[in-house]
């Protein structure tokens, strides 16, 4: 009781400080990009919590307990290459356009057509990925507290990431990440020195724990399928979350280019290095509880906390855990509501004031998080494949048009059209009607850089036609 007393107590300190940073909205930039104001420190802080949250510490801990390396291709080796990818070759180039959405870039770089299309597969893609937040925050709290049933917690805690979000946008999501950033991190190391402790020290931990779980490249070297496998589960993050939202919003609130660029840089970085962190306890934790990995392998870390740690420990952890989930679930939320609101909602209004722009994006938020939370319910839902699913559909649709566009001035609106439709046709085809080893989500996307080469080159012999006939 003590714990869920001092976990209740440490989230209502906590949001009051992000919330307070609400006073500086004005206007729907402040609400979604915190002004273009963050400095160094709190741009790279809400880099880093892009992700770190319930994926990094319980999703990609279990699925490290059960596969090693292997099983966690995508996060945080995906998602970290995606951070230092974004801030070598994309976040100065969007930086200089100064667009509120992702959306608005493809509107500017193509049309109103491929902007909407893409706006809306990238907001279908974050249902998931908001999915497993409530669900991971739900976990948590029916751990901590006495009688709270799983549903009961995942409502609560949709209830607390909207009203939160709903008030505070992207200035009180960065005060939250900046605070939390540091509090993680302390917590995470304190309760890996305990758990080293408690197994008999570092030399055990290697020991206890299959030679194969530390290798990262395929098994068998010598197969292509194999490769073509491990490419698939390292790019699904790596390159399908780069033209995602959060991703953008993030980047873009920083104060300056370079800000941005090197925050997601160094961000990077930081994620893999401390994700390894959980990803060791969870090797600890899978020696004390083999029926726990068996069974619910998402509450290995938690259960290791709550057995092997004192109660402060515990309580600086879940506090910790929970203020971490809520500002990644925020910002997650934030920035489907946000396309929802800007690309395919505001194109039906010719003229829109300010005022009314962040009303109709605060209501998105709501209509999003009511379909994350219907999404999180259901039965089979599990936090890594959540998110796992939830960058495939960006990747194999967004990805190519983002990457041609900004680099090549031949790009047109046909063959972005053309890479979007091949991309998505062709990955949910040889997902439902063909059985092979290799990805349907690897096909889908080099459908998507053969749409893109073949629609460009038609979209321009179109151009040409239409110029001659009226000539």
């Amino acid at each position: 009781m003590i714990l869920a007393v001092s976990v209740i107590a440490y989230v209502l300190i906590m949001l009051p400080i992000g919330l307070y940073a609400r006073k500086k909205i004005a206007t729907s930039q402040d609400y979604v990009l915190a002004g273009r104001s963050l400095p160094f420190y709190m741009a790279l802080a809400t880099v880093f919590a892009t992700w770190f949250g319930s994926e990094s510490i319980m999703g990609a801990g279990a699925a490290f307990a059960e596969s090693g390396f292997r099983g966690v291709l995508e996060d945080p080796f995906g998602a970290g290459l995606c951070l230092i990818i974004a801030g070598l070759f994309f976040n100065r180039k969007l930086y200089r356009l100064n667009f509120l959405t992702i959306g608005d870039y493809y509107k500017h770089r193509y049309n109103t057509l491929v902007a909407t299309f893409l706006s809306i597969v990238i907001i279908v893609s974050y249902f998931g990925w908001v999915a497993a937040q409530f669900l991971a925050l739900g976990l948590v709290l029916s751990s901590v507290i006495p009688g709270l049933s799983l549903m009961w917690a995942i409502l609560i805690s949709a209830t607390l990431v909207v009203g939160y979000t709903f008030r505070g946008g992207m200035y009180s999501i960065a005060v939250l990440d900046t605070i939390e950033m540091v509090v993680i991190i302390f917590g995470l190391i304190v309760v890996l020195g305990y758990a080293i402790y408690n197994i008999g020290g570092i030399d055990v931990l290697f020991a206890i724990t299959p030679d194969n779980f530390f290798s990262v490249l395929p098994e068998q070297k010598g197969s292509l399928t194999e490769w073509i496998l491990f490419a698939t589960a390292i790019m699904t993050m790596g390159f399908g979350s780069i033209p995602q939202q959060d991703i953008y919003q993030r980047a873009m609130s920083a104060k300056s280019e370079n800000v941005s660029a090197w925050a997601s840089i160094l961000g990077g970085i930081l994620y893999i290095t401390i994700v390894m962190i959980p990803l060791a306890i969870a090797a600890i934790a899978r020696y004390f509880y083999p029926d726990v990995l068996q069974n619910n392998p998402e509450q290995l870390i938690m259960t290791l906390v709550m057995d092997h740690t004192p109660i402060i420990i515990q309580i600086l952890f879940f506090g910790a855990l929970v203020s971490a989930i809520i500002s990644t679930a925020s910002g997650a939320l934030l920035a489907p509501g946000t396309l929802l609101a800007e690309n395919v909602v505001k194109p039906f209004f010719k003229d829109i004031h300010d005022k009314l722009r962040l009303s109709i994006i605060r209501v998105a938020v709501l209509v999003v998080a009511f379909g994350a939370v219907l999404l999180s319910l259901s039965d089979d839902a599990r936090i890594y494949e959540l998110v796992g699913e939830a960058y495939s559909v960006t990747l194999v649709a967004a990805f190519v048009p983002l990457v041609v566009g900004l680099y090549s001035k031949k790009a047109n609106a046909f063959g972005a059209l053309w890479s979007i439709l091949l991309g998505i046709g062709t990955w949910q085809y040889w997902d439902h009607f063909v059985t092979s080893d290799i990805p349907s989500v690897f096909i889908g996307f080099v459908a998507s850089w053969v749409g893109m080469f073949l629609g460009t080159l038609a979209g321009k012999f179109i151009q040409k036609e239409e110029t001659l006939m009226t000539k």
